[in-house]
């Protein structure tokens, strides 16, 4: 079988590129909508647990994007198979994907519940690290399907058909907004569970995409003749091991990159409550923003990787222009509308008019302002990285964004944050430095990549 038998224009690559970008960056921005949805009711519950509540969200994504970059190597490894013609090795690579997210989230779960003693080991207050605990313990029960579900995502979008992935994902996220808000505030004679109710809300919606995908998948007619989930029982250590030869760099990548995002709210939190409510509400809209970008990686990682199935180097170049540019050119749009606009959108967490969240308000008008010109550097280092996982370059990539994540980003928001009046613009401003170090390297690695191949 062969995907695509003649090479492509730049136009009719855009909007092959498209076709899967936008079901795949809708998919994650409604999967995102479930943390936006939480903080935004976290809000609503006051600045203590909107603080709280954001910190152990951005733990929990720790260790589901780590989890969700282990299987993410099902992606560019089936679109290979599928370049190539490889029908029986697509449903072996969905099994054992699957297997991967079990035997990933079982020792985390333990970890996710007993995170309190770092949490205070790093400065939180006590009242934070109540909530979040109280948190964290309900949503520890939502890793295995996030991370089931990523499997199973990146493994139909490597066959071009993400469509599908898209309604389910906004039909689980009105289920978790509906959820939020009868179980946060005891609406409708159900108990009033606060903190604990919205994570009750976000775990079952992320039970809800992994059981809809796998039915989907089960049902439609064109998926069965890859049998993707005969002899799921059996354990297959060859493809196991390709999978965590792929997927293990990235998987430390995400370590990298959502640790970064950890340590900097730690940083915040370590500034004050006023300056972690507001590092929250800033990053949550950033995270709703990067979804976008997320999303398109991913559709890069399939174009790639079908090209790369049938070893056409013109072409990959090709698609790798459109979706790096593609990238650069919504994260100036959207660093537009951040930058015209901060007070808006901070409106829809906090209460504008309440003189409580005055301070909170100013440190996030300047973050916003921040992000909007940070987040083009975001948007190129997270889609050229897809770009050369779609090539199964992954352990070179993990080392340049050690160096650029933590070498020079995370010192460098330390000494803005805590050696220069700057505080917690501080923090970001460097957070941002270590992102743009990222993007230069990878499309440098890019580069190198495609003088010796073609």
């Amino acid at each position: 079988m062969t995907v695509i038998s003649n090479r492509l224009g730049v136009q009719t690559e855009a909007r092959e590129f498209l076709k899967l970008a936008i079901p795949l960056a809708g998919a994650q921005v409604a999967q995102a909508g479930t943390g936006f949805v939480d903080t935004v009711m976290m809000g609503w519950l006051g600045q203590d647990v909107i603080a709280a509540g954001g910190l152990a969200t951005i733990l929990f994504m720790a260790f589901m994007m780590t989890g969700v970059g282990l299987v993410s190597a099902v992606s560019p490894l089936v679109a290979e198979a599928y370049g190539s013609g490889q029908t029986q090795r697509i449903g072996q690579l969905a099994r054992q994907g699957l297997w991967v997210a079990l035997l990933l989230s079982i020792p985390a779960m333990q970890i996710i519940a007993h995170l309190n003693g770092l949490m205070r080991q790093f400065g939180q207050t006590e009242t934070t690290v109540t909530l979040a605990d109280t948190y964290l313990n309900v949503m520890a029960w939502g890793l295995f399907p996030a991370i089931a579900f990523a499997a199973l995502r990146s493994c139909i979008a490597a066959l071009s058909k993400a469509r599908p992935v898209m309604f389910i994902v906004f039909a689980a996220t009105l289920f978790n907004i509906v959820g939020n808000y009868v179980l946060g505030f005891g609406k409708f004679g159900f108990p009033n569970l606060g903190i604990a109710g919205l994570a009750v809300a976000s775990t079952g919606a992320h039970w809800i995409m992994f059981l809809s995908l796998l039915v989907y998948m089960l049902w439609h007619q064109p998926l069965r003749n890859y049998s993707l989930f005969r002899s799921l029982h059996r354990f297959e250590p060859r493809i196991m091991q390709q999978l965590l030869w792929v997927g293990g760099p990235i998987g430390i990548a995400a370590i990298l990159e959502y640790g970064l995002y950890t340590t900097v709210s730690f940083f915040m939190g370590a500034l004050g409550t006023p300056a972690l409510a507001a590092n929250q509400v800033v990053q949550q809209t950033v995270v709703i923003i990067f979804m976008v970008p997320l999303g398109m990686s991913f559709a890069a990682t399939v174009r790639i990787g079908q090209w790369f199935g049938q070893r056409d180097w013109k072409q990959i170049q090709r698609a790798a222009f459109v979706s790096v540019g593609l990238a650069i050119l919504f994260m100036l749009i959207t660093g537009i509308v951040l930058f015209a606009y901060p007070r808006q959108i901070i409106g829809l967490y906090l209460d504008l008019n309440d003189p409580a969240n005055a301070n909170a308000l100013n440190i996030s008008i300047s973050l916003m302002r921040i992000a909007a010109f940070g987040l083009i550097f975001d948007g190129i280092q997270r889609t050229t990285n897809g770009v050369l996982q779609g090539l199964q370059d992954t352990r070179i990539p993990v080392l340049l964004g050690t160096a650029g994540y933590w070498g020079i980003g995370l010192t460098t928001s330390y000494l803005l944050g805590f050696h220069t009046p700057l505080a917690g613009m501080g923090v970001w401003i460097g957070t941002y430095v270590g992102l743009a170090a990222a993007a230069i390297a990878f499309l440098w690695r890019f580069r190198l990549i495609s003088q010796q191949r073609c």
